[in-house]
């Protein structure tokens, strides 16, 4: 078996992933086989942070609105996610994995509240790490927060977990002969405004030397061979 190429990666995912299609809420069957993947990742040595969105329960930004403000929206969204890290957790520790969560909004009963020295310890102890929470500040997505937290916690690399193998030059759904890129430089990125994710995470892994690697979360066994560095979705690294 090939042995892991990263010693410590930070795992984006979107809410989506964990909701069933068309309708949010919870797709279990989903969220176990995710947790396999991850726990088969932890036994390998590798240490695992994760951040997940709150698609599949609500979104800030989409709700905001005349009646409900874009920051009360944003900490809507926040306070999301945290139901979806204690999903996860849940879950993990079905399979005997260690799991903290640790919030970027203090609620002492249900989560840890962020502190990067605490969640290295968790780290160098073999637990899992799920960030809750975002950044704790509105205006910002839960990629801005992976990146942030995959810098502070010297990440390896941050796996940016979708439901597409990779980047496109053009939509794929819409031109199905659009043409996948392997490898990417940040600055080919920007240049041919290509959306891996929102600008000011993706400035935040450009200006730390944090790659991103986009890759397919639905294709079985896809963290495994990400974390092994086997050829899968689309590399952004370097300039």
């Amino acid at each position: 078996m090939t042995s892991p190429v990263y010693k410590r990666i930070m795992l984006k995912l979107s809410g989506e992933a964990l909701g069933l299609p068309g309708s949010g809420g919870f797709d279990f069957d989903t969220l176990s086989g995710l947790c396999d993947q991850v726990a088969e990742a932890r036994n390998c040595g590798v240490d695992v942070g994760l951040v997940v969105g709150a698609g599949n329960i609500l979104r800030g930004a989409a709700i905001s609105n005349s009646t409900i403000d874009r920051p009360t929206g944003d900490y809507m969204g926040m306070l999301a996610t945290v139901i979806n890290a204690l999903a996860i957790q849940g879950a993990l520790e079905q399979i005997n994995v260690r799991t903290r969560v640790m919030s970027a909004i203090e609620m002492p009963p249900v989560a840890e509240p962020y502190i990067r020295r605490r969640a290295l310890r968790h780290l160098e102890k073999g637990r899992v790490v799920i960030f809750g929470a975002g950044t704790g500040n509105p205006f910002f997505t839960t990629d801005t927060a992976a990146a942030l937290r995959a810098s502070e916690i010297g990440a390896d690399v941050l796996l940016k977990a979708t439901k597409v193998d990779g980047i496109y030059d053009e939509d794929p759904a819409l031109n199905p002969n659009a043409t996948r890129y392997e490898e990417l430089t940040f600055s080919t990125a920007l240049n041919k405004r290509l959306q891996v994710m929102d600008a000011t995470a993706f400035s935040l892994c450009r200006e730390n030397g944090m790659p991103v690697l986009v890759f397919d979360l639905t294709q079985p066994g896809s963290i495994m061979k990400a974390v092994r560095g086997e050829s899968i979705g689309t590399m952004v690294k370097g300039d």
